[in-house]
């Protein structure tokens, strides 16, 4: 009777969590990437008005990276902060309210990569069956969460006493983890069916 290596079972778990994980900051990354060179153009013009106007006031004009970020975190249905002009705030998709739908293509996006990502992860891990798939493609959480909190925070634009930034709990639990453990885990367990 053998006994199971151990360190050897272990270190390749190790590797898949570290697949995972690198594939999902892989999505994260792709993910804001096309959308910035899709979608800074339009943003850069959206902000001239305003950033004429803070610049004649000495304020800080808004960077069209983070105008980015926030069409990038309504694309996971995260809405946007916006402070309002009379006190509080008011949240706005500016995916949802772009003239004639034209950029709803933008919800597909981190879908399609979680579970492009998922089924990498899932192929990595080795995968024989749905649930050894779907938990291996769950793995890219581990990658996409951190970098879906650090950007909630890094798409920040600070006026006055409040900010426009992603709403941060939605940020976090919808974009950061609901997300990539749905979209991965379908797309580890469809990697069991690619086997050769």
């Amino acid at each position: 009777m053998s006994v199971p290596d151990r360190p050897s079972r272990q270190s390749g778990i190790a590797a898949r969590a570290a697949a995972g994980a690198g594939l999902g900051a892989a999505a994260y990354a792709l993910g804001y990437l096309i959308t910035f060179l899709t979608q800074s153009d339009r943003i850069e013009e959206q902000l001239r008005g305003f950033n004429l106007f803070a610049d004649l006031l000495g304020g800080d004009p808004i960077p069209t990276w983070q105008g980015v970020g926030w069409v990038f975190y309504n694309a996971h249905f995260v809405d946007t902060e916006i402070p309002a002009l009379v006190g509080g705030t008011r949240s706005m998709n500016f995916i949802s309210q772009a003239d004639g739908g034209s950029l709803g293509w933008l919800f597909v996006l981190p879908p399609l990569l979680l579970f492009a990502a998922g089924v990498a992860a899932g192929r990595f891990g080795g995968a024989t069956d749905a649930v050894a798939g779907a938990k291996a493609g769950a793995l890219v959480a581990a990658g996409y969460l951190p970098l879906a909190v650090i950007g909630a925070f890094l798409f920040r634009f600070s006026v006055g006493d409040g900010a426009v930034a992603p709403t941060l709990v939605t940020a976090v639990l919808l974009a950061g983890a609901v997300y990539p453990a749905v979209f991965g885990s379908i797309g580890g367990a469809i990697s069991s069916l690619l086997r050769d």
